[in-house]
């Protein structure tokens, strides 16, 4: 069972929503869509699912071609941010709903039912209408009403951001474990590198309508092929300081420099871009032969377990996101530390051309 877009496109009054687009994707995987809000997740899943056509190219279900097939026709389950629930009817009855559509008798949407909703942990609220549960007990109603359709696709629009934090933790544990089993292709959009990162599987990195990258989820964070990919993988987006290369050396300005060794030194001399992610800033010497720079601080902003710096540095914008709590001043200068083996090491267009060691461990 596969689900391929071979070159599928959408405009609309002349403004391109999704560049052509050709993706695979297999029976029983976890998909995820990673990109910052209107990066084209919802119009790709929408023209997955036929709630939209394609403007050019071809969506094909198991290799048969099923552009502009409604939707009615297709076996598709879609759930939203928003509880999208039926207020007048029970939780019984809205799981049970896909099932009575389908002409299914009576004992087998008692069992499905009951079985989706002990694994939703709704068993207790059957009979309760939506609006008398918690804003994570409707989307875990939606969620089992998807479940028990047993759809070959099943797409999941950022279900968990309307949810508080220790719900979102909840159900991003249990989603891939609830439809593993299933053997269906799901596909989740998600602004939140994190979340990609905790649901495993694929991952579809999108910047402004166009898939940058397609792969194994922890293989695209280590080693994003270009620039733009690094930064929709990275919350808040990766750093990046101009750099050039001379001889032997890495010049990164202000006196700081590099050895060019191992795949350093198979560069060519010229100007290159270094990228580095904010979590690897310190404000301590960790290692021996870190590089040491002195940011200015624009802003601070403190999570209460961590603290995230806004630094400027000869013109750039860095964010640091360093542990505990920390009580800086506006426009204080501060010494900062990077350790090189944190360093992705860009051409000037965006290719990555070096990625960091530790993206090349096992």
């Amino acid at each position: 069972m596969t689900l391929a877009l071979e070159a599928a496109a959408k405009t609309v009054g002349g403004r391109v929503h999704i560049h052509p687009t050709s993706l695979e994707l297999q029976k029983g995987t976890m998909n995820v869509l990673l990109g910052p809000t209107l990066s084209g997740k919802t119009t790709l899943m929408r023209l997955m699912a036929s709630l939209d056509r394609p403007t050019s190219g071809r969506v094909l279900w198991e290799g048969r071609d099923v552009t502009g097939t409604r939707v009615q026709d297709r076996n598709v389950a879609m759930v939203y941010q928003q509880f999208i629930n039926y207020p007048s009817m029970s939780v019984f009855e809205n799981i049970a709903s896909p099932l009575r559509l389908m002409g299914r008798g009576k004992a087998e949407i008692d069992r499905a039912v009951t079985r989706a909703a002990e694994l939703m942990k709704l068993e207790g609220l059957l009979r309760r209408k939506p609006l008398e549960l918690s804003g994570g007990q409707q989307q875990r109603c939606a969620l089992a009403r998807a479940l028990v359709k047993e759809a070959g696709l099943v797409l999941l629009d950022e279900p968990l951001a309307n949810l508080d934090y220790k719900l979102r933790e909840e159900l991003r544990v249990e989603i891939p474990k609830i439809f593993e089993e299933s053997g269906s292709i799901f596909v989740y959009a998600t602004t939140e590198p994190e979340e990609a990162l905790l649901l495993g599987g694929n991952t579809a990195t999108l910047w402004e309508g166009r898939i940058t990258q397609f792969g194994p989820t922890p293989d695209v964070y280590r080693r994003p092929v270009d620039a733009t990919t690094a930064r929709a993988f990275s919350d808040p987006p990766m750093n990046f300081l101009a750099i050039s290369k001379t001889g032997n050396r890495l010049l990164f300005g202000g006196g700081q420099n590099l050895p060019a060794t191992g795949k350093l030194q198979e560069l060519e001399d010229g100007r290159y871009m270094a990228g580095f992610r904010p979590n690897h800033l310190e404000v301590a010497r960790h290692t021996p032969d870190a590089m040491t720079f002195t940011p200015t601080i624009d802003v601070t902003e403190i999570t209460g377990s961590e603290t995230f710096l806004h630094l400027e540095h000869h013109g750039e914008k860095w964010v640091g996101l360093i542990h505990g709590v920390h009580d800086l001043r506006h426009d204080q200068q501060i010494e900062v530390f990077l350790d090189p083996a944190h360093i992705y090491i860009f051409a000037e267009d965006g290719r990555l051309v070096v990625p960091a060691s530790y993206a090349m461990a096992a």
